[in-house]
């Protein structure tokens, strides 16, 4: 049997996520050297973590809450038939810290923030106002991808921290209305509860948003194509950086649990 070489199609296939690996990974590094490099666009990075982190609150703790709610929901009568129920406020706590506040967080600022950010890089880069900040020495990676991904890193740990504790409230009301008293609520989670428990769900956020960040500008500079390139840029922004934060979310979790 005769050996083919590999052909155009499976080229195809391979060449993009290289590629896309590799623009991330000279994003990432050249961004973090012009971090400590003059001028630092201070105003824009205090307008970013605003738009990352204070206007992001009420939807993260929204969904933080009736997540842990629904937990709550399936978790009590279950715990409460087998004479578990002291246990329940430490599992809620458990997988509110380490998972679902850390990943809601990465998701609703990728579908909040991600898209945004993609929108208005790619609209500069279409309209050519990329150019224009180089001719008047203006670095498009100083003044567009350090803010932001300062913002992300800085402000998803916070946003985390918002959603832990209303998931754990959410939780907690739940149980109540099951007749959990909340001092045995709240006994089980300090028993059970440990600070690297916290401290890890604070670094995987500090990952995710570094991902959101990364990708949206990553997207966003590449875009060409007038309007059809911005909603291209903006829909594999929100898709890319969702994916990569649940893929990094399993790698961290068996890393830091």
């Amino acid at each position: 049997m005769t050996m083919h070489a590999p052909t155009g199609g499976v080229l195809k296939w391979i060449m993009p996520p290289l590629i896309f690996i590799g623009e991330v990974s000279i994003l990432f590094f050249e961004a973090g050297r012009r971090i400590f490099k003059r001028p630092f666009e201070a105003a824009e990075t205090m307008n970013q973590m605003a738009f990352v982190g204070v206007a992001s609150v009420p939807i993260i703790a929204l969904t933080t809450f009736a997540s842990g709610a629904v937990l709550s929901l399936y978790l009590t009568p279950l715990l409460l038939d087998s004479g578990a129920a002291p246990l329940l406020g430490a599992m809620i706590a458990l997988t509110i810290t380490r998972e679902i506040a850390p990943v809601i967080a990465g998701i609703m600022v990728a579908a909040r923030c991600g898209s945004a950010m993609a929108a208005q890089i790619s609209s500069m880069a279409v309209t050519e106002q990329l150019d224009a900040l180089r001719a008047l020495s203006v670095h498009p990676y100083s003044y567009l991808v350090v803010p932001r991904m300062l913002a992300g890193a800085l402000m998803l740990p916070i946003l985390c921290l918002v959603g832990i504790f209303t998931g754990v409230g959410g939780g907690l009301i739940v149980a109540s209305v099951y007749g959990i008293p909340p001092d045995v609520f709240m006994h089980s989670v300090e028993t059970w509860i440990e600070p690297w428990d916290f401290a890890g769900g604070l670094l995987k956020t500090v990952a995710f948003g570094l991902i959101v960040t990364l990708v949206s500008c990553q997207q966003g500079l590449r875009a060409k194509g007038g309007a059809v390139g911005v909603g291209r840029a903006t829909t594999n922004a929100v898709v890319i950086s969702i994916v990569l934060v649940y893929i990094a979310n399993f790698f961290l979790a068996d890393l830091f649990y």
